[in-house]
């Protein structure tokens, strides 16, 4: 079996859009959980989540490109770019492309997209009206396809998907890749935006959000006795494994 190393990472959280910021947010112990500002929260059960703060995807991607991905691929891509800057990967002599590969995770995909779509199509009185790109912005596993076409990565690809698990178990499955002799590199991490009215709707009406909207900070204790919920979060994170 191969032994397996780290070589690169990347981050998008609601307490750092970097990974250096991240890290500076994890030792200041400061929260991600606020009032929900992409969308009128006010009737909600549940109105604070961990929204990232003062991201733009145009500073990483040209708006044409940027709207073909649903905000959990753009995360991917962000994150991904920053973990294989770090790790060299492609830019090393004796990079292949055919042994380095891809495996992605996210809960939930595109529910932005669809949310929207649907959305759009309920209020429209004339013919189903849907945009092309709904389904490739949709399906999970197009966040492993993006990432692997644009760095001409041209080994294993696919999506993992086990709910709260799932970004653990893609790095589990690249790990395994590697260890097999299936792969020299894998690009691995999940991705997630779901902070929309049907996510926060959706999670809220089985009671498994927190509602303790008078201290968004100190709503996530998991473990603790007054446990009343989680804190729905969106953002990703991305290793390099050779």
């Amino acid at each position: 079996m191969q032994r397996v190393v780290v070589t690169g990472i990347g981050a998008l959280t609601p307490i750092g859009n970097n990974i250096e910021a991240y890290k500076e947010g994890l030792l200041s112990g400061v929260s991600g959980a606020a009032a929900i500002t992409r969308f009128d929260a006010s009737l909600f059960r549940t109105q604070f989540a961990c929204e990232i703060k003062d991201f733009n995807i145009e500073d990483f991607y040209d708006r044409r490109t940027a709207r073909r991905m649903d905000p959990f691929t753009q995360y991917a891509m962000v994150v991904s770019d920053e973990a294989i800057a770090m790790s060299g990967v492609t830019e090393s002599p004796l990079f292949d492309p055919t042994r380095v590969g891809v495996i992605w995770g996210s809960g939930i995909g595109g529910f932005e997209i669809l949310e929207s779509e649907i959305t759009r199509d309920a209020i429209n009185n004339g013919p189903p009206r849907y945009t092309p790109f709904l389904i490739p912005k949709l399906i999970i596993d197009i966040a492993a396809g993006h990432i692997s076409m644009k760095h001409n990565l041209q080994g294993p690809n696919y999506a993992v998907v086990s709910a709260c698990a799932t970004s653990t178990n893609t790095i589990a499955s690249s790990y395994d890749t590697i260890r097999l002799g299936r792969a020299d590199v894998i690009v691995t991490g999940g991705s997630e935006a779901a902070i929309t009215r049907t996510g926060v709707g959706g999670f809220a009406s089985m009671k498994a959000l927190s509602p303790r909207n008078d201290d968004p900070a100190t709503a996530s204790r998991p473990f603790d006795k007054d446990r009343d919920g989680f804190v729905l979060g969106e953002g990703a994170g991305a290793l390099v494994l050779e």
